[in-house]
């Protein structure tokens, strides 16, 4: 049965009375903001809809207000599931805000289960509730609007094709050599379907990656030579697999199932990594990025080419923050694929004064999201200084424009978004992505943001107190 929270523990209070275990000021700040009932509320309908009946019957959970507390725990030091666990059982300052006293604390594995009932729509409308306390405690009035997007990277290894290739046999022929225990007598019927090549698509992938490494044309061409042996290897897998499917289908146990639905979400994307390979490497073509896969275990990641010195091709997700004074992300969006940044400028405002009841009176944003068109919806909606510089050739009068006082503070105000994105990159894992599929992406990026805001709402009113 679900439970809400633990009863305050008298000893455990007077302990850390005794020993004078007081939260961190900004902790304390948090611990308070935490206590909103709308945001307990936001996390126990998730939570509730685990099993049929979970509110009413079964044995006694890991308290709501638990959950939620370790889960902020974790980003806001930016934790593993373990490190979260291990901190707040050794800690009695987080034991405390965790509301846990002398309870057992959760293991990883528990608060895993538990995190993943969390909908990225619960998330979103957590953060905008963050976003109206922090407006209550005048940390943020929403008078002035940043707005900037950045790439939060998958986990993924860099992709090849070579490297794809030996990926997709290397889990097909695991899954296959688990397929001929589990099918037992039945095995014997197929025969050789069962052959794990993996050690020679490692071979052939190992002399591909020696040659390209090397400048040289004749390299070059003794690298592709070696390509079609693998591609021949990954297709001979492929046929392995139409050749057990069937049976693991047949076959009743719950672990013949499971292993056939790994087929059957593998055995098509490795049959793209072979089209995309053969179109590439032989004939050269450019295959465009949507039509690409660039992780067997990733396959919703984005090929993203912003122009970036450093990183010239990133493979995440494109995500965009808006910024308000105070520090304060009141929005983000998960973007699909790679559109153009001038089209975010609209949706940016539309939240902003869903979020806020009115235009805020300084909206400001790079070059790329630069248009008259932009400038002019900002105006209609009531955004009384737009800072949109504009790229390329200027007309004087559009120099004089940028040359006024209030533009050139706005854009140095505007500057200070890139800081917030790299804090929340550093401290709050919104560098890489570390769960799986496009739901677990659009969750820890909206766990990351919540975070931040916690974070940047405890200091302020720490310091102002």
């Amino acid at each position: 049965m679900l439970r809400d929270k633990y009863e305050a523990d008298k000893v455990f209070l007077d302990i850390s009375e005794l020993l004078a275990l007081d939260l961190d000021p900004v902790l304390a700040q948090i611990d308070t903001l935490l206590d909103d009932d709308e945001l307990f509320q936001l996390i126990r309908a998730d939570l509730a809809k685990r099993y049929p009946r979970t509110t009413r019957t079964g044995r006694n959970s890991t308290p709501v207000e638990v959950i939620l507390r370790m889960l902020a725990v974790k980003r806001l030091y930016n934790f593993s599931y373990e490190d979260t666990e291990r901190q707040v059982s050794d800690s009695l300052v987080l034991r405390r805000f965790c509301r846990v006293y002398l309870e057992p604390v959760p293991d990883d594995t528990t608060l895993i289960r538990w995190a993943g009932l969390i909908q990225p729509a619960t998330l979103e409308r957590f953060n905008q509730r963050v976003t109206a306390l922090a407006t209550a405690l005048k940390v943020t009035r929403g008078r002035k609007l940043r707005t900037d997007g950045t790439v939060v990277e998958s986990n993924i290894h860099a992709p090849s094709d070579s490297s794809l290739l030996v990926d997709g046999v290397r889990v097909l022929g695991r899954t296959l050599t688990r397929a001929k225990a589990v099918l037992g007598e039945a095995a014997a019927e197929l025969g050789e379907a069962f052959r794990n090549r993996i050690r020679s698509a490692r071979r052939t992938a190992r002399q591909i990656g020696e040659h390209v490494s090397r400048r040289r044309a004749a390299a070059q061409a003794t690298a592709k030579k070696a390509y079609p042996r693998l591609v021949q290897t990954a297709q001979a897998t492929i046929a392995q697999v139409e050749q057990v499917l069937p049976a693991l289908q047949a076959h009743a146990t719950l672990e013949a199932q499971a292993l056939a639905a790994t087929l059957e979400t593998f055995g098509p994307r490795v049959e793209q990594v072979i089209e995309q390979t053969v179109r590439r490497v032989f004939p050269e073509e450019q295959v465009p990025a949507p039509e690409k896969i660039v992780s067997l275990f990733e396959p919703h990641t984005d090929i993203l080419c912003r122009g970036k010195a450093q990183r010239p091709v990133e493979y995440g997700h494109k995500v965009w923050l808006d910024e308000v004074d105070g520090g304060l992300i009141s929005a983000y969006r998960v973007l699909a694929g790679n559109p153009p940044d001038a089209t975010q400028w609209a949706p940016s405002l539309a939240g902003h004064i869903a979020q806020f009841g009115q235009a805020p009176q300084q909206a400001s944003a790079d070059r790329g999201l630069y248009s008259p068109a932009n400038e002019d919806l900002a105006e209609q909606l009531g955004v009384v200084r737009v800072i949109l510089p504009k790229p390329g050739y200027k007309t004087p009068e559009r120099q004089q424009h940028e040359k006024q006082p209030w533009f050139r503070r706005g854009r140095k105000w505007h500057a200070g978004v890139e800081g917030r994105i790299s804090v929340g990159k550093r401290a709050h894992g919104l560098r890489r992505c570390l769960d799986h599929g496009p739901r677990g992406f659009d969750k820890w990026v909206g766990w990351g943001v919540i975070a931040g805001n916690l974070a940047v709402i405890g200091r302020t009113v720490a310091a102002r107190s």
